[in-house]
């Protein structure tokens, strides 16, 4: 017997460990999307006297994280001399010191320049295919026609075979914030190009390819959402645990949050600007600038009910194509699902229980700032599997949630809404059979 105890916990020590270490050495790896990343792919099209022009295009490949507002920036190192005579469909944000050039004067001439790309309205003879959308690229999953950013860049002082050129390196993307690691270029088959009839093929000079991953961990300190719970069954709400995403800060009225009944709220925010990366959140007990709501609302007898709620409580951030996903066992057999998109995930092969839910187009794609409008909400139906259904230790609740690609906090286990066992249903039962008797009685005295 003893030797089974200590087995126990050896093996719980050992889950423990195995747990912990997978957490911090995989961080850029995602468990619910494996193979997302972002790849850049350079494609030499074609010769000039002193360099090459090329098509540079970004892929987002991953599922649910997508570049927002205020857009992506790419910045790489020359690996000689180089410098970019001409853009088009983006722009550098910085010339350089181009003192040396008589007559032409070159676009950028810094070692290391930094693109961005152009925003919507640029002059059409300044564009090319999927560029000039402010940086924004939406995720593979949501639409993959929209999940691909473009921009044309003329380079001189370069190579101009493909012997002599040499591929940039030091690659950094910011989307808008840290987070990626862009790992060195790698010359790669030149990509073909089909004509729109199919009948023809031309194929780049040269094509290299740049893979960026992202890490949570990198891109902030502390998270940037947790999960609430409540449910039918119980009266408790469970919040989000205390200090999730950082702590008030004591005697401060505009310290790192800001009061919801401040008197020149109005004033406060409007000084800031929206879609500044650095949050501005309402003051509460987790600090949060998103909260999601889990409340499960009803119970049929084949079906039961939730109702998904999603709250901005940044006043710096609007959030344009926002998606949840969300883990549970149930997903499976989704029924109905109202005012949001659904697409299943199955990152585990056949096991369908990973949902990705977001807004629908011109109705609620975009989540407002913190405030009255700053929330979205939906109802999910699901049909009840008798064999593994029930509402008893949690179940009913979700096991991972993400929101925009970012690991949601969950409250403790031990703290989640419990069913109401027999004797304390009986015990509420009998006290109001008791009430009600009591009131009848005495409306029957008052009449008489």
């Amino acid at each position: 017997m003893e030797f089974f105890r200590s087995l126990s916990t050896f093996t719980a020590l050992l889950v423990f460990l195995l747990s912990c270490f997978s957490f911090s050495s995989t961080d850029a790896f995602d468990a619910l999307d494996p193979n997302g990343n972002i790849t850049i792919k350079w494609d030499v099209i074609s010769w000039t006297p002193d360099g090459y022009v090329a098509v540079v295009t970004m892929f987002n490949f991953q599922q649910y994280r997508h570049i927002q507002a205020p857009g992506w920036t790419l910045g790489w190192t020359w690996a000689k001399k180089e410098v970019i005579w001409n853009m088009m469909g983006a722009q550098t944000t910085e010339q350089g010191d181009c003192s040396k050039f008589k007559g032409n004067i070159p676009h950028c001439c810094k070692k290391d320049p930094t693109v961005v790309d152009l925003l919507p309205g640029t002059p059409y003879n300044l564009q090319i295919a999927n560029c000039c959308k402010g940086g924004v690229i939406n995720s593979w999953g949501q639409d993959p026609e929209t999940a691909v950013s473009s921009f044309q860049v003329s380079v001189g002082a370069a190579g101009t075979t493909n012997k002599t050129v040499r591929v940039p390196k030091n690659f950094t993307l910011k989307a808008p914030g840290p987070g990626y690691t862009c790992g060195p270029a790698k010359i790669v088959k030149p990509t073909k190009f089909v004509t729109n009839d199919g009948r023809r093929a031309t194929q780049a000079m040269m094509t290299w390819n740049v893979t960026c991953t992202y890490s949570q961990f990198l891109a902030q300190k502390t998270p940037t959402c947790c999960v609430s719970l409540s449910s039918f069954y119980n009266d408790t709400i469970v919040p989000c645990p205390t200090c999730t995403c950082g702590c008030q800060k004591n005697g401060t009225q505009h310290g790192n949050c800001v009061d919801q009944d401040e008197p020149h709220l109005a004033s406060v925010v409007s000084g800031l600007g929206k879609n500044n990366y650095a949050p501005l959140v309402q003051c509460t007990s987790h600090m949060c600038p998103i909260r999601i709501h889990w409340h499960v609302k009803l119970n049929y007898k084949e079906y039961w009910r939730v109702k998904v709620t999603i709250t901005n409580f940044n006043y710096n951030m609007n959030y344009t194509q926002w998606n949840l996903v969300v883990q549970h066992p149930n997903f499976d057999n989704l029924t109905q699902l109202f005012s949001f998109h659904y697409k299943s995930l199955t990152p585990y092969g056949a096991i369908n229980d990973t949902a990705m839910l977001w807004g629908m187009k011109f109705y609620n794609d975009l989540l407002m700032q913190a405030g009255p409008l700053g929330n979205v909400q939906s109802e999910l139906l699901f049909r009840k599997d008798l064999s593994t259904f029930t509402f008893e230790k949690g179940w009913a609740f979700p096991r991972r949630v993400y929101f925009n690609g970012d690991n949601c906090v969950m409250p403790p286990p031990d703290s989640y809404p419990y069913m109401p066992n027999a004797g304390n249903i009986w015990k509420v039962s009998s006290l109001k059979l008791v009430v009600t008797l009591m009131l009848s009685t005495l409306l029957f005295f008052a009449l008489v």
